[in-house]
């Protein structure tokens, strides 16, 4: 079948058409869509490759793929919606919600705090399990309240890369009386017509690629050599995984889907569940179509998702540290959305986002009025996307 590059790119960015065609052409890529809106006009729309490796399945238009952490963005983004409502305020103790979570010594952490990765909960050390989230929920909630801080909340920052969605699944049930999935589809999907999903129908499944994990050989020529010689953010992480430091606890549990489980985001039973840190299934067009509304003061097409006053503050960023506990690289968070060091997606401080394992990018500049969504399905063994960054790059380089 013919994967090639599909899709419409204005005049303007015709650059970034082929810094995107150029990875397939060099099998950097495999099949993936992105999606830029600027000033209020979605201006890229492209879609290109293969669903399977052994490319006999083109990527359609409407093909989508899990998001793995840029998930966590539209979390952060249900969270705002509902602090702009009323609901609640950012610097509110989080037991003040959730009363059992005071436990262990947390009844001071903030929400704020915890959403920015300062709460020390990195990691949960009782075992879970997949079935526990779908049929036990009550058990998982039981067991994060009871977790010990990894270190004294807001003294440091580290990357919750799992338990982000843990406590923030139960927080908001607390707040708003349903799940996360159930008011993004309510309330942000559906009114924008944007294919964002926490939990996805059966009915979507037939449109889902699998995500393409990395391979033997970039285990043993990559991965292997990096871990043991780099001494950039890749090599610091590898070995804080073997060496089982706090970027090993981050991932660990539930272990169905930590590193070696990976493959099972690729099931139908996971992509259906609620599991906020990271299964999010998404193309790039209705992601984008989403943070083109934050770029455009919280409205698009009429529809109003919050309010300007309420996107003021993720301009700033609120915490920051140059070496981040997990990550082990400059990082900063505002309201659970990533505040990168500069020049990684964008050259503006007011930036912000949510990257995803593999690649996978949601990014939003209020300053150029820009929005972007890149949706890869091979993955890689980098931290921050090569590919991504070169596609914002590029578009950067045509405004």
């Amino acid at each position: 079948m013919n994967g090639r590059t599909q899709g419409e790119c204005s005049t303007a960015f015709e650059e970034v058409r082929r810094v995107f065609e150029t990875s397939f052409e060099t099998k950097q890529e495999l099949g993936a869509s992105l999606c830029v809106w600027h000033r209020g006009e979605k201006v890229i729309d492209l879609w290109g490759g293969y669903v399977d490796k052994a490319r006999t399945q083109a990527w359609e238009r409407d093909t989508m793929c899990t998001m793995f952490s840029t998930t966590k963005g539209m979390v952060a983004l249900c969270f705002l919606m509902l602090a702009d409502r009323g609901t609640f305020d950012y610097d509110e103790p989080v037991a003040k919600y959730w009363p059992e979570f005071a436990a262990k010594g947390k009844e001071a952490i903030t929400i704020r705090t915890l959403l920015n990765h300062r709460s020390g909960l990195v990691a949960i050390d009782e075992p879970i399990n997949l079935d526990d989230f779908a049929n036990r929920p009550e058990k998982v909630a039981r067991i994060a309240a009871e977790q010990v801080p990894y270190w004294e909340p807001d003294t440091d920052q580290g990357y919750h890369g799992v338990t982000y969605g843990i406590y923030a699944a139960e927080l908001f049930r607390r707040l708003a009386g349903e799940t996360i999935g159930t008011f993004l589809s309510r309330e942000v999907a559906e009114p924008l017509g944007a294919d964002v999903y926490l939990g996805l129908p059966a009915s979507e499944e037939n449109r889902v690629s699998p995500s393409h994990p990395a391979g033997l050989t970039e285990f043993f020529f990559k991965i292997v050599p990096k871990m043991l010689f780099h001494r950039g953010t890749e090599g610091r992480v590898y070995r804080q995984v073997v060496f089982g430091k706090e970027a090993a606890k981050a991932f660990a549990n539930p272990k169905e889907l930590g590193p070696k489980g990976i493959g099972n985001f690729n099931t139908s039973r996971v992509r259906a569940m609620e599991l906020p840190w990271g299964n999010g299934v998404t193309n790039a067009r209705g992601l984008a179509r989403v943070y083109a509304a934050l770029a455009s003061g919280g409205t698009i097409d009429g529809h109003t998702l919050v309010s300007a006053k309420a996107l003021e503050p993720l301009r700033e960023t609120q915490s920051w540290t140059k070496m981040d506990r997990v990550l082990r690289k400059p990082q900063g968070w505002t309201q659970g959305f990533v505040k990168e060091a500069d020049m990684m997606f964008s050259p503006n401080r007011e930036s912000f986002g949510h990257p995803g394992a593999g690649g996978a990018l949601g990014w939003c500049d209020p300053t150029e009025e820009l929005a972007i969504s890149y949706i890869p399905n091979k993955m890689a063994h980098h931290i921050r996307s090569p590919r991504a960054r070169a596609l914002a790059a590029a578009i950067y380089d045509c405004l």
